[in-house]
């Protein structure tokens, strides 16, 4: 949010001016692709399904659950090398991990629309028409095509990071695969997947009934595999009927402390600045001070636990620490908030979010993360003065000032964003799954 000296001065009630100008145009059912039943049922399965993973324990669905408003309710979670489902997960002592995934799991909600074209919290996947794959993506020249856009794209590539789905070192196949750097191609990590999927006879046959040319005797690919869970996760998590919603479309206006946070939202407050268009969010990358916990995001050849966002893909040095603006669907039931779940306690994160420089110094909130006797140092970066200073010396917004009842006319309004079908989900959860894994 940025600063506008208006928020320090007049009261909530005399910023409620009528702002349908300012406003986004509804969310069009046009900019929402579907697919026939057969492939969001294949997607379903997929998505649910450990097979996917490494050694077979952890499947799309461990840090994306429904129930966990398509996250995994902790600040940083783990993956390869955990038991158990959100809140409750633990570390498997036969299969201990390395470290926390670096980063807070994202929501799902809306990530199929048509106008998204970068995704990752730093966008180290982006629409590209210039490459053959018409994509940018970590792996440059060696991205292959076939994917259907980009949520296809992004959807796969946890099953190449040894934190969250492959494993570490030579641990299994798909581990050795990545740690040599064999991805694309033959014996590749993502070949020896939909080898695994192949091999089943249960998937073999869907694949074959949803895309013709695999009937036709073409090998199951890879794209085919994240093509089909896309399309399920586009589908179950769409998101475009929340109260805010049919406010936009006329049907149902926001009233009392809604309307009222609505107006501080798209006035006084700024949010709507950095949180514009339909989606709630520019798609650009903002440094709004975020605390850093966890093991940050570094090379192999580097030892800082820091992450420093967006530079890591640009270069840039005026990208330091800046991170995508997330959407805003279901925000109240997203939390833990921040890149690295840094928040627990969405009033609290507010009024962070008004004034980083501020709530830095304050900063001592010490979330309560799994498995904290496992893990050394998730808290070195902000008990290092240096570092701390580096995070609030990059953000270029102003700080706001926000009263107690704008804080709850602001909550009110992200409490009109809900959307009770897209967190229910339309498909639901599978009891079982082809593989035979246990479903989580």
């Amino acid at each position: 949010m940025k600063a506008l000296i208006l928020a320090a001065i007049l009261p909530a009630a005399a910023l409620a001016s009528d702002r349908a100008g300012d406003l986004p145009p509804p969310l069009d059912p046009a900019d929402f692709d579907t697919a026939p039943q057969a492939e969001l049922r294949l997607g379903q399965l997929l998505f649910y399904d450990p097979i996917l993973s490494g050694s077979r324990t952890v499947s799309c669905a461990t840090c994306h659950h429904p129930t966990l408003a398509t996250g995994d309710g902790v600040a940083l979670g783990i993956g390869d090398g955990g038991l158990g489902l959100g809140p409750e997960r633990r570390i498997d002592p036969e299969n201990p991990p390395e470290q926390r995934i670096p980063r807070n799991a994202p929501p799902l909600f809306n990530l199929g629309h048509r106008s998204i074209h970068t995704l990752f919290a730093d966008g180290r996947i982006e629409q590209d028409d210039t490459r053959p794959s018409g994509l940018r993506t970590p792996l440059e020249d060696d991205m292959v095509a076939g994917f259907d856009g980009i949520l296809s794209a992004q959807t796969m590539f946890p099953v190449l990071s040894p934190d969250e789905m492959a494993g570490h070192y030579a641990e299994n196949d798909i581990a050795r695969a990545v740690r040599q750097g064999f991805i694309t191609g033959e014996a590749g990590a993502w070949d020896l997947i939909s080898q695994r999927i192949e091999s089943i006879p249960a998937y073999a046959r869907m694949f074959a009934e949803v895309y013709p040319d695999i009937a036709g005797g073409r090998s199951i690919a890879f794209t085919d595999i994240s093509n089909a869970i896309a399309a399920f996760v586009a589908f179950e998590w769409r998101a475009d009927d929340s109260a805010f919603d049919r406010h936009l479309r006329g049907e149902a206006a926001l009233t009392g402390a809604a309307a009222e946070g609505l107006d501080l939202f798209y006035g006084a407050a700024g949010c709507a600045t950095c949180h514009s268009g339909p989606l709630l969010s520019d798609q650009d990358f903002h440094a709004m001070g975020e605390p850093q916990l966890g093991p940050g995001k570094a090379a192999r050849f580097e030892t800082h636990q820091r992450d420093t966002g967006r530079i890591r893909v640009t270069g840039r040095a005026e990208d330091a620490y800046a991170f995508r603006t997330p959407m805003l669907r279901n925000v109240t039931e997203t939390g833990p908030w921040g890149h690295a779940g840094a928040h627990d306690d969405l009033r609290d994160f507010l009024r962070f979010h008004a004034d980083p420089a501020a709530g830095l110094v304050d900063f001592d909130d010490r979330i309560t993360l799994p498995a904290a006797d496992h893990f050394n140092g998730d808290w070195v970066v902000m008990d290092t003065p240096e570092e701390r200073a580096a995070i609030a010396a990059a953000v270029t917004t102003a700080p706001v000032r926000l009263s107690d009842p704008q804080v709850d006319a602001l909550l009110a309004f992200l409490e009109s964003l809900e959307d009770r079908q897209s967190l229910n989900g339309r498909l639901g959860v599978p009891g079982t799954v082809p593989s035979g894994l246990p479903v989580d």
